[in-house]
C-alpha cells in the first residue's frame, strides 16, 4: 500500500476558517440582539419581549424588532455549542500540528 506524501506546509487555513465559522455560529444570536436594542433605543422605542410594540420609525419595525428579539434566546443554544466546538478545535489542532511535524520529519 502507498503512503501519501506529508504536504510541506501545516493546513493553517483550514483551521482558521473552521475557528471563523465557529465564531460566527457562537456570536449571531448574540450580535442579533445588540442590533435589536440599538435599533429599537435609537428610535425610542422600548423593546418588550412579551408582546409586540410600535416602532414607527423608518415604518413599522415593531414586528421585525420583536422577531430579532426573540432570536437572541437562541443563544442559550448557540454559545454552548460554539464553546464545545472550540474546545474541540483547540484540542485537534495541536494534536494534528504534531502528527503532521512527525511525517515531515520522518519523510526527511
Amino acid at each position: 500500500m502507498t503512503e501519501l506524501a506529508p504536504q510541506s506546509r501545516f493546513p493553517w487555513w483550514a483551521y482558521w476558517t473552521a475557528l471563523v465559522f465557529i465564531a460566527i455560529f457562537t456570536l449571531w444570536p448574540i450580535g442579533l440582539l445588540a442590533t435589536t436594542f440599538g435599533i429599537a433605543d435609537a428610535n425610542g422605542c422600548g423593546p418588550q419581549q412579551g408582546s409586540l410594540y410600535a416602532c414607527l420609525a423608518m415604518g413599522d419595525w415593531g414586528e421585525t424588532l420583536y422577531t430579532m428579539g426573540v432570536l437572541g434566546w437562541l443563544m442559550l443554544v448557540s454559545v454552548p455549542l460554539g464553546l464545545g466546538a472550540f474546545i474541540v478545535w483547540l484540542i485537534i489542532l495541536p494534536i494534528h500540528h504534531a502528527a503532521w511535524a512527525r511525517a515531515i520529519r520522518a519523510g526527511h
